[in-house]
């Protein structure tokens, strides 16, 4: 069995150099993140609250399937079917499932279908729109705010470029999710009418490392636009706001980072001795994505608890800056 010796604690330091910055125009703003731990990797104005339009529907969508509505059928109701802006064309009385409604939602944008969802989950739009907030601020968006499910302009319903990718983040570690926003194409044929929806972000029909996303316009928000991408085991995620070149900003943007950063393995599968008498088995490796000269800002953690049991769980932690990045779960043995 391999063995490793090591200091249950370590700490390194070194000087990260500064990232260049793109020229954006004022009130734009960009950010990178790994997909796999949330890490901003590179970004402008990455912080500052931004409209971003229909990237909204990105949260309408994950709130919706962890709502535990039915996927059943929906009835459309007359306000739904009137929704203002962007449209699937549902028709007042009509009966659609759950399902269809969220493909409509994710490739076409669909403000009705927005606005069914919602009263199907939330009892009301309103309703809907309270579940949206406190999803948000139960998973750590303290600069969104949601007047709407559908992205709508309102001077109060903001985010910033860093907080958008990290909700595509989460929502992509839902599987259901995953599926719809990684679809090219989907047809739906219904009791009413048949339905055949092409993904209208450009990105994924034509790169083959654009998993999924979500395109966004308002006159007010200007383009928006949130990308994951996946290369050679790398994951990352691209939000732009407000920027006219979005689909070259977003090729530009995934492959600096493709090719600045490595995927390291921080932490070998296998056993280590971590105190005498007291083994920590590590099932899988972990690892990060890292430049040149951060790995050693990366801190290791490992979390042992009382007593002595022959056999239980603890917790390995690799930081970076301080800052927690990935917990793996270890088998202590002693």
């Amino acid at each position: 069995m391999l063995k490793r010796t090591m200091i249950v604690v370590l700490f390194f330091s070194l000087f990260l150099g500064a990232v260049p910055k793109e020229a954006v125009a004022a009130g734009s703003s960009w950010a990178v993140i790994d997909a796999d731990t949330g890490r901003l990797l590179d970004g402008y104005n990455e912080n500052v609250r931004l409209p971003i339009a229909s990237l909204t529907k990105i949260w309408t969508a994950f709130t919706f399937i962890e709502s535990g509505s039915s996927f059943g059928e929906v009835t459309i109701s007359p306000q739904a079917a009137s929704a203002e802006g962007s449209s699937i064309y549902l028709q007042q009385g009509m009966t659609i499932e759950a399902d269809a409604l969220l493909y409509g939602l994710m490739l076409r944008s669909g403000n009705d279908a927005a606005h069914a969802l919602s009263e199907q989950a939330g009892g009301s739009l309103e309703g809907f729109v309270d579940l949206m907030n406190e999803k948000a601020l139960l998973y750590g968006l303290k600069n969104t705010v949601f007047t709407n499910p559908s992205g709508l302009h309102d001077d109060r319903h903001l985010s910033t470029a860093y907080e958008t990718a990290l909700m595509l983040r989460y929502a992509m570690d839902n599987d259901k999710f995953r599926q719809i926003a990684s679809t090219k194409n989907h047809r739906y044929e219904g009791e009413d009418q048949t339905y055949s929806w092409r993904n209208k972000h450009r990105l994924i029909h034509s790169e083959p490392t654009a998993i999924a996303g979500k395109t966004g316009f308002t006159k007010a928000a200007g383009r928006t636009l949130a990308t994951y991408f996946e290369k050679d085991g790398k994951n990352i995620i691209v939000v732009t706001l407000n920027d006219g070149n979005d689909w070259n900003t977003h090729k530009d943007l995934a492959n600096k980072v493709f090719s600045s950063y490595k995927l390291v393995t921080v932490a070998k599968k296998g056993t280590y001795d971590i105190l005498p008498g007291v083994e920590a088995e590590l099932e899988a490796p972990i690892r990060l994505l890292l430049k040149k000269g951060e790995k050693a800002k990366l801190q290791n953690i490992v979390r042992i608890p009382r007593g002595k049991s022959k056999r239980s769980t603890g917790s390995w932690t690799v930081s970076f800056d301080n800052e927690p990045l990935i917990a793996s779960e270890i088998i202590i043995k002693q």
